[in-house]
């Protein structure tokens, strides 16, 4: 009798990509929050779980040591591809659907993202010529990694405590230009140590925790495509109407 012959999938499905696939759906669940339910709280915890997920991945696949160089290709191509999505277009929606909007709102999104996509491409194309050469984990980064926004934007989070809507917007803004820029820019970052790596987490868990029990985000309607200029302008006349005592 001839064996019939077994289900066959393209892809490599071993437990060195779980955290990565793991990583894929919590930002992509997160993204259907901040869409359809406006659940910006729920949205932020997802994007802080997908860097955790991402932050172990590699130390997770290092493990395996008989791991083919086509499995090892395949683990370095899915982690940048998810990445694009993990931490290039969810940071770039859930900030407009903050309030970076407008033509200039709209340009650092833009920008924002094509720095992630221009960082992961150029990571993969120096990972696999490393790994032939030297195989391992690497110890230095080139440029901001794109997990680290998982982790810079909860923590920017915390100056609503601090400060007013419209500045928070305009911090808003800076961040997601600032951390796009650095992205692309050739400076050498030390890679944290596992002891620094789980300080840094602890410390973002602890944010999110403030942010689900205190924070209440204001949220530009739908309809406002208002740029910053515009909403700060909108801002202080109604500051002074309410102290001159004018009808809104």
């Amino acid at each position: 009798m001839k064996k019939k012959k077994l289900l066959r999938f393209i892809g490599f499905y071993d437990y060195t990509v779980y955290l990565t696939y793991l990583s894929l759906i919590s930002s992509v669940f997160g993204l259907t929050l901040a869409i359809n339910k406006e659940d910006y709280k729920m949205a932020i915890f997802c994007l802080a779980f997908s860097g955790i997920c991402d932050a172990f991945d590699g130390r997770v696949a290092r493990t395996k040591k008989d791991r083919t160089e086509d499995q090892k290709n395949f683990g370095i191509q899915l982690d940048s591809l998810c990445d694009v999505i993990c931490f290039g277009a969810f940071p770039g929606l859930l900030c407009y659907l903050l309030g970076v909007r407008g033509w200039l709102g709209l340009a650092i999104v833009f920008f924002y993202c094509t720095c992630a996509v221009i960082r992961l491409a150029f990571f993969n194309v120096l990972e696999a010529k490393r790994q032939k050469e030297e195989g391992g984990g690497n110890k230095t980064y080139r440029g901001l990694p794109v997990t680290s926004i998982s982790f810079i934007l909860p923590l920017v989070f915390w100056l609503q405590f601090l400060m007013s809507d419209i500045a928070f917007k305009v911090v808003l803004h800076i961040v997601l230009a600032v951390v796009g820029f650095l992205f692309i820019y050739d400076f050498r970052l030390r890679k944290p140590s596992l002891k620094g790596l789980l300080i840094i987490i602890g410390a973002v868990c602890v944010t999110v925790g403030v942010i689900f029990a205190y924070t209440k985000f204001k949220v530009p309607a739908p309809e406002d495509k208002s740029d910053i200029f515009e909403q700060i302008v909108a801002s202080e006349e109604e500051t002074t109407g309410e102290v001159t005592g004018d009808p809104a």
